[in-house]
């Protein structure tokens, strides 16, 4: 069975998908990504002596306000009332990664997912973005959806 494009009309033009219908319903995603930094970086991080400051209460603060900026991002997502968002971390100071862990909860008509996705994003780009004078030789990698609730489509867990 073919699945249906709804982000296109029947000329293919690109188009917010018509959500007015649908019923409103309890959904939440969880996104995460990791960034591999040097040991240089690592370190200056945990011991809180970066000099542009606190790399991730910055960088959780960046990302929870990415969350609530997403539809202004990406052009098709509609604007929605965050009613929940965390930003946790898992630091691995062996591999030297730093993983985020972004937590986004609505009720609303559409799911949450890129919100998590971007939210994930501009937390590991904040990061970049404080710790590129220490080094440049970053990488933000396994950015993904780890699971989401709710609506049409049912809950998802990546496997």
């Amino acid at each position: 069975m073919e699945k249906e494009f709804s982000h296109f009309d029947e000329k293919g033009n690109a188009i917010m998908v018509d959500v007015s219908g649908k019923a409103v319903t309890y959904r939440t995603a969880v996104a995460v990504g990791s960034i591999l930094v040097g040991k240089e970086i690592m370190e200056a991080v945990t011991a809180g002596t970066v000099k542009k400051g606190d790399v991730l209460g910055v960088a959780r603060v960046a990302g929870i306000m990415a969350v609530k900026r997403t539809s202004e991002l990406v052009p098709m997502c509609h604007p929605l009332p965050i009613q929940k968002c965390t930003i946790d971390y898992e630091l691995d100071t062996k591999k030297s990664m730093i993983r985020a862990i972004c937590t986004v909860k609505t009720e609303g008509k559409t799911g949450v997912e890129m919100e998590a996705l971007t939210g994930v994003q501009i937390t590991l780009l904040t990061i970049y973005d404080m710790c590129k004078a220490i080094d440049k030789h970053m990488v933000m990698t396994d950015i993904h959806l780890l699971e989401k609730t709710g609506g049409k489509s049912g809950d998802f867990r990546f496997e």
